[in-house]
């Protein structure tokens, strides 16, 4: 039977989401490839259970993860009960839904019987009680936003989760969503906008609504798929994700475009002492309105070299020039 470290909260930081009294950790795990049905549950427990021995509380989730789609809850609901039940207390769960789940009219997007739906069904797979952030995936174009926003405040108010947030939302759309939940009284903490040094999209407008709306983000994607560590800085190895024929987010002409870059910034790494990945997750921790950054992990050693990333969080002002210099224009997703 797992039992957590003593020491697991010594050396983790741990910050607000927005104004709210939840505190997440500054590195949080996301559940995604790594924790479907073709990653073995021994590798999927040896990375949870370090995660959480390093201070890691705060872990992500979504209905559509895995492979296959649901597994993976499905997955950390055998493993927290199994073993980790016990801290369920000190830990941060969410899942989101947003995404295509099943077919016909119900099974997508962002109506109330979807979102309904959905989380009772995300409970069920991890066998939750309740969910500590419910957040809706990515707005819909055809469903009217304050039925969205309706329907995640319901959600709280049945238990169901206790705290709301969305996902991949534009600046416009998180005012407005913003607005009617400050209407409702919606305990609505935060959003979780992909953002990386090659993808900056939130610094033009959005973090200005987030820091007035006092929301909290948590940044997926940090390491840019991988391209943002020192994988590919020599090129592209023929067993990457980068030359798979399945990977829908990296392939060899992303890659190629962004490692001259990255040897540019990996040079400022090394004489901060640190690698590549973890002045790229302190980089994005700089940002006044990010709580936490979601990092993904296929082993332990990885996920602790990350973690060291929190070793060093300060930046001097010539190196955040030397980033904006080398950076500037720049727009990879």
């Amino acid at each position: 039977m797992y039992q957590a470290k003593e020491q697991r909260y010594d050396n983790m930081i741990y910050r607000n989401l927005g104004k709210s009294g939840l505190k997440v950790s500054a590195i949080s795990l996301g559940l995604w490839h790594n924790f479907g049905n073709t990653t073995p549950l021994t590798n999927q427990k040896e990375i949870l259970f370090d995660a959480f021995d390093h201070g890691i509380t705060y872990f992500d989730l979504a209905n559509n993860y895995g492979p296959e789609p649901g597994s993976a809850e499905e997955n950390f609901g055998k493993i927290l009960h199994e073993d980790l039940a016990p801290y369920r207390d000190e830990m941060v769960i969410s899942s989101k839904a947003g995404y295509t789940m099943w077919p016909g009219p119900y099974g997508d997007w962002g109506s109330k019987k979807y979102l309904t739906a959905s989380i009772d069904q995300s409970l069920k797979r991890t066998g939750l009680d309740y969910f500590d952030i419910f957040y809706h995936h990515r707005p819909d174009p055809n469903t009217p936003i304050e039925e969205t926003a309706q329907a995640l405040d319901l959600l709280v108010r049945q238990g169901k989760a206790l705290y709301i947030g969305i996902s991949n939302y534009q600046a416009e759309q998180t005012q407005e969503i913003a607005e009617i939940f400050e209407d409702l009284g919606t305990p609505f903490i935060v959003h979780q906008p992909r953002y990386n040094m090659f993808d900056r999209w939130i610094e033009d407008g959005l973090t200005d609504v987030l820091a007035e709306k006092e929301v909290g983000a948590v940044v997926f994607s940090p390491l840019a798929q991988g391209r943002l560590t020192d994988r590919y800085l020599n090129g592209i190895p023929k067993d990457s994700r980068a030359n798979r024929s399945d990977s829908p987010f990296l392939d060899v002409q992303r890659v190629e475009e962004t490692i001259t870059i990255a040897n540019q910034l990996n040079e400022i790494a090394k004489k901060r002492d640190q690698s590549l990945a973890q002045m790229a997750l302190a980089w994005n921790l700089r940002q006044p309105t990010v709580s936490s950054v979601i990092v993904g992990a296929s082993r332990t050693q990885q996920l602790e070299d990350n973690i060291k990333a929190l070793d060093n969080l300060e930046f001097s002002d010539e190196e955040l020039k030397q980033f904006d210099t080398i950076l500037d224009g720049v727009e990879f997703k």
